[in-house]
């Protein structure tokens, strides 16, 4: 029944989702206040921010592209790490429409790069899920400094080792042609997830916040799991209310943890608008000529 609702519906839906969590997360705090820090910020811990985030979003790319690797879809770096900025900014500016992981499978077959839709559609979803186990492993390793033991901190550790076999288990049982990048890409999306929470130290510093770093660093985690269900627009305002719950939580202070977690939206949108040139121009036009030329 999803599939048959209109895409302008699933956006003013999601638009009305986002807009009622930012209300609600104004009615907490006084936005001022967030304002106030972002003019008290440090420009060059902003700016080193967003070349952590933009270096984390070159490696995703090459995750990606180990996984086209594996079904036979040769693209070259630049034509890939184009195509990924491509879909970005589709998933950031058409969260209504035809969604960026999706474009970027048509415009593969469209281009010939590939024959299969479901093979190269596993390839993307794959990618996903490996970002999404390295926001696990991350998650349960902040849970476990944070709680020290308690609130079942321990039992969440201990069960890392069987859900990365269950994770390893699935891709051989379901998706086998993948198996043989079962590591590097799980590796990759540990070391992705590294530099965002390098990004989020650097928004920090913009501010001299120095203290409660593996505190914001678990709610940053956490808000970043809830940002992929499709509700909101790029997750904004659902990053928002997990940082404003787990401010009350952890006793930090709301305006800071919303203003982290802005400042980590905004850089997100900065990095997507590199995807922008690539609407006009297609990202595989060069690779094709290439291609055609060397046939």
């Amino acid at each position: 029944m999803l599939k048959k609702v209109p895409g302008w519906v699933k956006l003013l839906l999601k638009i009305v989702v986002t807009a009622l969590c930012l209300w609600y997360v104004g009615q907490k705090i006084h936005w001022t206040d967030t304002l106030q820090l972002l003019r008290q910020s440090q420009t060059l811990w902003l700016l080193a921010g967003f070349m952590f985030f933009a270096a984390s979003k070159v490696l995703s790319a090459v995750r990606l592209n180990r996984y086209f690797q594996n079904i036979g879809i040769r693209l070259s770096p630049q034509a890939n790490l184009r195509l990924y900025w491509l879909g970005m900014f589709y998933n950031l500016f058409l969260p209504g429409g035809i969604g960026g992981d999706a474009y970027k499978v048509i415009l593969l077959h469209k281009n010939g790069y590939a024959q299969n839709y479901k093979t190269t559609s596993a390839a993307v979803l794959l990618d996903r899920v490996s970002g999404v186990a390295g926001l696990g492993i991350l998650a349960a390793i902040c849970y476990g400094v944070v709680f020290k033991g308690a609130q079942y901190s321990w039992l969440l550790g201990l069960a890392l080792l069987p859900g990365l076999w269950l994770y390893w288990w699935g891709v051989k049982r379901f998706f086998p042609s993948f198996l043989a990048s079962f590591y590097p890409t799980l590796a990759l999306g540990i070391a992705v997830q590294l530099l965002q929470v390098v990004c989020v130290w650097c928004i920090m510093q913009s501010i001299g916040l120095q203290h409660h770093f593996f505190a914001f660093q678990l709610l940053f985690l956490l808000s970043s799991i809830v940002a992929i269900l499709p509700f909101t627009v790029g997750g904004l305002g659902a990053r928002e209310l997990v940082f404003l719950w787990g401010a009350t939580q952890f006793g930090l202070q709301q305006h800071e943890a919303v203003y982290i977690s802005l400042l980590f939206y905004l850089l997100t949108v900065l990095a997507s608008l590199f995807g922008l040139p690539y609407v006009f121009k297609s990202p595989l036009s060069a690779a094709v000529q290439s291609q055609q030329a060397n046939a």
